[in-house]
C-alpha cells in the first residue's frame, strides 16, 4: 500500500513563499546591479528560475542563472556549474535547492563556491526540514518544518500543480 501524502504547500502558497524570498534577496542586494542565482539540479534549478523571474519583476537587478550539477549519490565528487568561476567572482551569489534535508548537498555546493572570492554568499531553500548533519543553514527559506527522520519532504514542480508534500 502506498504511503499517504500530506500537503505542506500548494501552488498558491509556494508562489507566495517565492515572492517573499525574492523580496528578501532584493533587500540584501539593494545596492547591486546584478547577482547570480545558482540552482542545484534539478528542483533547486527550477526554484532558482522561479526566483529569477520574480526578482526581475520586483527589482531592477539583473539576475544571471547558474546551473549546479552535483552527484547526490557521491556529493564529494567534483560538481559542475554552467558558469565559469570568472563569471561569478566578486559578485553576490545565492545557492538554491528545493529542500534542506541533511544539508549534504548544500554543504558540498557551498564548498565549491568558497574557492572563488564572492561579494556576498547566501543560501535559499523552499523547505528547511531541521534535520541537518552539517553546520549549514538557509539564509532564505520558504518554510521551516520539523519532521520525523523517517518522513520525506518532496517538492513537485508541475505546470499549474506545484506542491510540497510530506511522504
Amino acid at each position: 500500500m502506498p504511503k499517504a501524502e500530506t500537503f505542506i504547500l500548494n501552488k498558491t502558497e509556494i508562489d507566495h513563499k517565492i515572492k517573499r524570498m525574492a523580496y528578501q534577496i532584493y533587500e540584501a542586494n539593494v545596492s547591486e546591479t546584478d547577482i547570480i542565482i545558482a540552482g542545484i539540479v534539478s528542483n533547486g534549478f527550477v526554484l532558482a528560475e522561479k526566483l529569477k523571474r520574480t526578482l526581475e519583476k520586483i527589482s531592477p537587478i539583473k539576475v544571471t542563472l547558474c546551473k549546479v550539477t552535483i552527484d547526490k549519490t557521491n556529493p564529494i565528487a567534483p560538481l559542475t556549474t554552467s558558469l565559469s568561476a570568472a563569471m561569478y567572482a566578486n559578485k553576490s551569489l545565492v545557492l538554491v535547492d528545493d529542500v534542506l534535508h541533511s544539508g549534504t548537498t548544500l554543504i558540498y555546493g557551498v564548498k565549491h563556491f568558497l574557492d572563488v572570492p564572492l561579494k556576498q554568499f547566501k543560501t535559499a531553500v523552499l523547505v528547511d526540514r531541521n534535520h541537518k548533519k552539517y553546520p549549514i543553514k538557509a539564509d532564505y527559506k520558504g518554510i521551516s518544518l520539523s519532521t520525523s527522520i523517517n518522513e520525506n519532504v518532496s517538492v513537485i514542480f508541475e505546470k499549474g500543480k506545484d506542491r510540497a508534500i510530506l511522504e
